[in-house]
């Protein structure tokens, strides 16, 4: 009996063995990649022999040494007929049911991708009749990391499309998957929603992307803060120090925050909301916030956590002059290790310099997600009654390697990396808004090209919207760095054998950077999806004095819709100052512009301005993007 009870103990103690588990990616409904060998990756005890049936189809493999593995099965063809997925090892089996075999799309960027069918034209009717089971939607969950994550942030489950799953799914993904519904007959579509607005295109690369792009230093910084936030802010630190003396004169208010001119907080709020302090008026600043905490010689012992609650947008902070943490994130929560060195009996100050870029700025919530905890002790708060003074540096402090919008690869790691292997049929891409007057789109999309499909096999179609027009008219011909990312995602395009462009440029509103006419853009995206062609300008050469444009993609011949003349196009010299306005003619598949007025001409713009009106399109009714074309001589 003794030995019965000692064994059912032991059993008892030892670490419960996990059957084999899919990747958090994939589930009941799924849509699996057709005409492709099949990729499945999942976890298992390491080492374990895993079996594993698709269908009747049937693949084995060894999970590697953290757990995970991979199964490949034949490539099938697309089915609208459910099949079911056995995983097997010697501590269990798992299966997943009601997959449908198709066309895997992910749909990635920032907040035009990410804007939802309920806030899209037309929503009643599209909602009316969005039911269809042969689209299956999988929307991936926000969230950052330093690394990448074996899982995602919450878990996920593919849906099919109902009016409800529809409604908070991206418009121009759903609207892409409808028309390829239409277009290819018995073939399901399956649709991952992974977007955030306002990130930059440097959050979604690979590991191996930050590395030629950013060099290996700043993955070891990404590393570093996944180890050790502390260690990673302060290694950074030095960056932002050099930044603010640059200037505010040599001054370092960090090292005695008594020259600053302190006065109270208002309230405790965004400070738009502080009127007659300027900052109501113009709240994007770098503003200084202070507040002390008293702690008795047990408290100032040993370490402590700082909580801050959130900050729009950024912020460094300090206890007793020692950097403690630096977040980007205006709905991120901080909390700061505080090793004990930097504590002392008595007072302590706590000092936050905030930056914000646009619209709110400062604390984000009340003063009830603000406190000091000692370790092993209560939570001490800090109240609401803190000191300000506004900064008179401007501009935007350096963004570190792992924050919230702009760090390096940091999406990508928790909303990308988790999807494993699976094989896609394309990637629709729509970011570039936050890179505006930044250099190198083109190099950016090549790098961000390149990770993709180091994960989702290169066969995986890259679809780039070119950015929908925003901001002001113009009445004569003007520099535009809007102009210039759109020329640069062109360029990226051109460069690579099976990218696509579709350009929004038409489909914009002047006044809201977030057009509602997704429906259209949803479209053109399925065309490029199946092959189509969109127009593309393809070279200027002059001929006499007449410059001839050529273009691909073009079908029936050019239009001017409205009237004789296509609308903005430009002749340049070398500098901006010689842009002037031209009246092309269309032949055919061509534009003729006369240079017959003796004026310098090395370039030719189409669409050069942050919102152009545009009337020349193809047959078909689709736009010739905005471009600038080299004229050959």
């Amino acid at each position: 009996m003794k030995r019965l009870l000692a064994l059912a103990a032991l059993l008892a103690s030892a670490p419960a063995l996990a059957e084999p588990h899919v990747g958090p990616g994939y589930g009941e409904g799924m849509v699996l990649q057709r005409d492709m060998p099949i990729m499945v990756s999942g976890t298992t005890a390491p080492g374990a022999k895993v079996q594993g049936t698709l269908g009747g189809a049937k693949a084995n493999t060894t999970a590697e040494a953290d757990g995970s593995f991979t199964l490949t099965f034949p490539a099938r063809p697309a089915s609208e007929t459910g099949i079911s997925l056995t995983l097997r090892d010697a501590t269990g089996e798992t299966s997943i049911g009601n997959l449908l075999v198709g066309d895997v799309y992910l749909c990635s960027g920032q907040s035009n991708m990410e804007l939802s069918v309920n806030r899209a034209l037309d929503t009643y009717n599209q909602l009316r009749l969005a039911p269809d089971d042969g689209i299956r939607l999988l929307k991936v969950p926000k969230s950052t990391a330093a690394v990448p994550q074996a899982s995602f942030s919450e878990p996920v489950s593919w849906q099919p499309a109902t009016r409800e799953s529809v409604a908070e799914f991206s418009a121009a993904c759903f609207y892409m998957g409808k028309q390829l519904r239409a277009d290819r007959a018995g073939v399901p579509v399956g649709l991952i929603h992974s977007n955030w607005g306002g990130s930059a295109a440097r959050a979604w690369f690979t590991p191996e992307s930050v590395a030629v792009i950013y060099g290996q230093e700043a993955l070891e910084q990404l590393k570093l803060y996944e180890r050790d936030p502390l260690a990673a802010a302060q290694a950074f630190v030095p960056q932002w120090y050099d930044w603010w003396r640059a200037n505010d004169n040599g001054r370092e208010p960090w090292t005695d925050s008594s020259m600053l001119d302190w006065q109270p907080i208002p309230q405790f709020s965004f400070w738009n909301e502080w009127e007659g302090t300027g900052l109501d008026t113009q709240p994007q600043a770098n503003v200084w916030l202070r507040q002390t905490v008293t702690l008795t010689a047990e408290q100032a012992a040993g370490e402590g956590a700082l909580a801050i609650g959130a900050i729009d947008d950024l912020d460094l902070t300090w206890v007793n002059g020692n950097p403690v943490g630096y977040t980007f994130g205006w709905g991120v929560e901080r909390t700061y290790r505080v090793p004990a060195q930097y504590l002392r009996e008595g007072e302590n100050e706590i000092l936050i310099a905030a930056n914000n870029m646009w619209d709110t700025g400062g604390f984000f919530g009340g003063p009830d997600s603000l406190s000091f905890t000692p370790d092993g002790g209560q939570a001490i708060p800090l109240g609401a009654d803190w000191e300000y003074a506004i900064g008179t540096v401007k501009g935007v402090p350096p963004r570190a390697p792992w924050d919230a919008n702009a760090g390096i690869g940091v999406m990508h790691n928790f909303m990308v990396a988790p999807l494993g292997t699976m094989r896609l049929a394309g990637v629709a891409w729509y970011q570039g808004e936050s890179d505006v007057g930044q250099p190198d789109y083109d190099v950016k999309l090549r790098e961000l090209f390149a990770g993709w499909r180091r994960q989702f096999g290169q066969q995986t179609r890259m679809m780039v919207v070119q950015l929908a027009d925003y901001g002001a008219r113009q009445s004569e011909p003007v520099g535009s760095a809007w102009a210039q990312l759109r020329q640069e995602q062109l360029d990226a395009v051109a460069a690579d054998a099976n990218a696509a462009l579709v350009t929004a440029i038409d489909i914009g509103e002047p006044t809201d950077i977030h057009p509602a006419n997704k429906n259209d853009l949803g479209k053109r995206l399925a065309m490029v999806a199946q092959g189509e062609r969109m127009p593309m300008p393809l070279a200027a050469t002059l001929t006499g004095d007449t410059v001839t444009v050529t273009f691909t993609g073009i079908e029936d011949g050019l239009h001017a819709l409205g009237g004789p003349y296509a609308l903005g196009v430009e002749l340049c010299g070398d500098a901006q100052e010689s842009c002037r306005f031209v009246l092309p003619e269309l032949a055919g598949d061509a534009m003729l512009i006369s240079l017959a007025d003796g004026q310098p001409a090395t370039r030719i713009r189409h669409a050069w301005s942050d919102a152009p009106i545009v009337n020349l399109y193809d047959g078909r009714g689709l736009p010739v993007p905005g471009f600038e074309l080299e004229i050959a001589r």
